[in-house]
């Protein structure tokens, strides 16, 4: 596989970090946003790693960010893109200002990204795109304590079938990866009584996004890949 240039968004969170390191150890250059240089976990020393402090929800200063890049690399392979949030709430305690939030965390975030590298992909007629999706919003019924988290997930899916239509005759293809549980030491601090066996780790998510840039994936056209492992 040829050297490509990555951006992940979320770079600093544990999904994030796994596929940054999955990337730039197979050789590729990476660009990774977060929201605080001061903050961030990232810890990635590779040269061939950037660290861009982005807001996510400012539409310009993601545009920006995305010419800088386009600009240094002259092309954009694979865009990843972790960051987001979530919330519990049940329909009695989510106000809309509670979905408001949620969608500009795990929409807004993503769109404001998907959309200029649609654009620079459609160009070059090929590139990746991974969205971070949720049961929740694929089914409702997996989302009635999580209201404004399920509403906001549902949302990606539309957009990936929205991109992925458009890009029709281009090797342009939009991804949705829905993970089950994330073993993280956030989720295991959590739910310290889970059964972390049927939990699916960063790095195994992220040996899955790789293969989904590869050659021999490359016939797959608007996957969803529910990344359960034996969670129920």
């Amino acid at each position: 596989m040829r050297n490509m240039s990555i951006i992940i968004t979320g770079a600093s969170g544990n999904l994030g970090k796994a596929v940054a390191e999955k990337f730039l150890t197979e050789g590729h250059t990476v660009t990774g946003t977060v929201h605080s240089i001061q903050k961030s976990i990232t810890n990635i020393t590779n040269s061939k790693y950037e660290t861009a402090q982005v807001d996510l929800k400012d539409e310009k200063e993601v545009q920006q960010f995305v010419d800088s890049v386009i600009d240094k690399h002259h092309h954009i392979d694979v865009a990843v893109l972790t960051a987001g949030g979530f919330a519990m709430g049940s329909i009695t305690e989510t106000e809309l200002s509670d979905i408001q939030q949620q969608l500009n965390l795990n929409f807004a975030t993503a769109y404001n990204v998907a959309r200029p590298v649609f654009n620079q992909m459609m160009k070059q007629k090929k590139g990746h795109i991974f969205l971070i999706g949720a049961r929740a919003g694929i089914d409702a019924r997996f989302s009635k304590n999580t209201i404004a988290y399920g509403m906001s997930k549902a949302l990606l899916f539309r957009l990936a079938e929205l991109l992925n239509e458009e890009a029709k005759g281009t090797e342009v293809v939009t991804s949705v990866i829905v993970p089950g549980i994330i073993d993280t030491p956030q989720n295991r601090a959590a739910m310290p009584d889970a059964d972390i066996s049927s939990w699916v780790k960063p790095d195994a998510i992220a040996e899955i996004i790789y293969y989904y840039c590869s050659s021999a994936a490359s016939v797959l056209r608007e996957p969803i890949l529910k990344v359960y492992n034996n969670f129920q």
